[in-house]
């Protein structure tokens, strides 16, 4: 009998040291400085003037870039950046793969039941695109006619919302590149681009192609996270912005691109 009790005994000191193990293995977790993290953020990789190659440095930069190194620094906080895509960023955070993206992309309702979203930091909308010797001149010179947009955007969005309306069909292509180059080519006679980007585009030369009418949804861009995942890194990134928009570094950072605050 004496022996039962001596083991009983025993069982209950060993459970109650691992339980001390455990609980400060948890607290320590619990009390790790997220600046102590490399968080793995994903992004575009070719949406200029947010993120894109500059192939004299063989970097990727852009107002994207820009915001969230100066954000990072601001906040302290340590981060390492893949550039692969939207469509594959968008993935990569719900699937864990990725602690966030910055990626131009905008805030939305339907988004919001998957991603946590910082505050925005730029406000943009989509707008008709064609090119420079087309016929095209409103959404009614659609019809019959193919339009391509790039997959999982807020320009794929719309163009799926009017298509029946105006009797046009979609392509899909995975970057900003490969869409315009389609209406370039006349694969498509036209694309749905954010109107910041596609305006950059042609003011500084990189594509033949014009707008046609005035933007649309209005929207702001934010960084985002998985839902119910990093709290402390949309925290530190609403901080940080808020502290740059003070201090004129976020001003200078948008001025840089052709941008206003």
């Amino acid at each position: 009998m004496k022996s039962k009790k001596i083991i009983a005994l025993t069982l209950a000191v060993i459970m109650a040291v691992v339980g001390v193990i455990f609980a400060g293995c948890s607290n320590k977790a619990e009390k790790e400085d997220p600046k102590d993290k490399t968080y793995i953020i994903y992004s575009d990789n070719a949406f200029a003037p947010f993120e894109y190659l500059d192939e004299a440095t063989n970097e990727y930069v852009g107002v994207d870039m820009e915001l969230l190194a100066a954000i990072a620094k601001d906040q302290g906080f340590k981060y390492e950046v893949h550039n692969e895509g939207f469509d594959p960023s968008l993935g990569a955070v719900q699937s864990g793969q990725a602690d966030g993206m910055i990626a131009g992309m905008t805030i939305t309702d339907e988004r919001k039941e998957i991603f946590d979203f910082s505050d925005g930091y730029f406000e943009n909308g989509q707008v008709l695109t064609v090119g420079v010797n087309t016929g095209i001149e409103s959404l009614e010179d659609l019809k019959g006619k193919s339009v391509a947009v790039k997959a999982a955007t807020m320009g794929a969005d719309y163009a799926q919302s009017i298509k029946d309306q105006y009797g046009f069909s979609i392509n899909t292509y995975e970057g900003s590149d490969q869409m315009y180059q389609s209406v370039t080519s006349g694969s498509n006679v036209a694309c749905f681009e954010d109107y910041a980007v596609i305006t950059y585009a042609i003011n500084t030369g990189n594509v033949n192609l014009k707008t046609v009418g005035e933007g649309v949804n209005p929207a702001y861009y934010g960084f985002a996270v998985k839902k119910g995942t990093n709290p402390e890194l949309i925290e530190m990134f609403n901080k940080g912005l808020a502290n740059i928009k003070a201090n004129g570094e976020y001003e200078k950072i948008l001025a840089k691109y052709g941008y206003q605050a």
